[in-house]
């Protein structure tokens, strides 16, 4: 029983010095995706944030690079990075 707790207690250590948690999705479109799905998928970014981008892909296009994220007010540098494999452009693709 202790080694089962001290394994469980490894994972989520192991979990948290990566920068993930549990209730990460995978992937999502930035250039698609609705509110729900940003703060779902993104560590760090909740409706509010989620909103934030959503505005500024509706004012600005659609995001060419991962790295413009930061133009987004609320979303930092270590906000990208945490997300970096998370993030993706598909839409953006498609359309070149």
């Amino acid at each position: 029983m202790k080694m089962t707790r001290n394994i469980i207690a490894a994972l989520f250590l192991a979990l948290s010095l990566t920068g993930l948690s549990l209730a990460e999705t995978g992937s999502v479109d930035i250039n698609t995706a609705d509110v729900e799905q940003l703060a779902e998928a993104l560590t760090g970014v909740g409706p509010a944030k989620a909103e934030a981008i959503i505005a500024y892909r509706e004012e600005n296009g659609h995001f060419e690079h991962i790295d413009e994220l930061v133009n987004v007010r609320g979303i930092g540098l270590r906000t990208v990075d945490r997300n970096r494999d998370n993030i993706t452009l598909e839409s953006q693709r498609d359309t070149q």
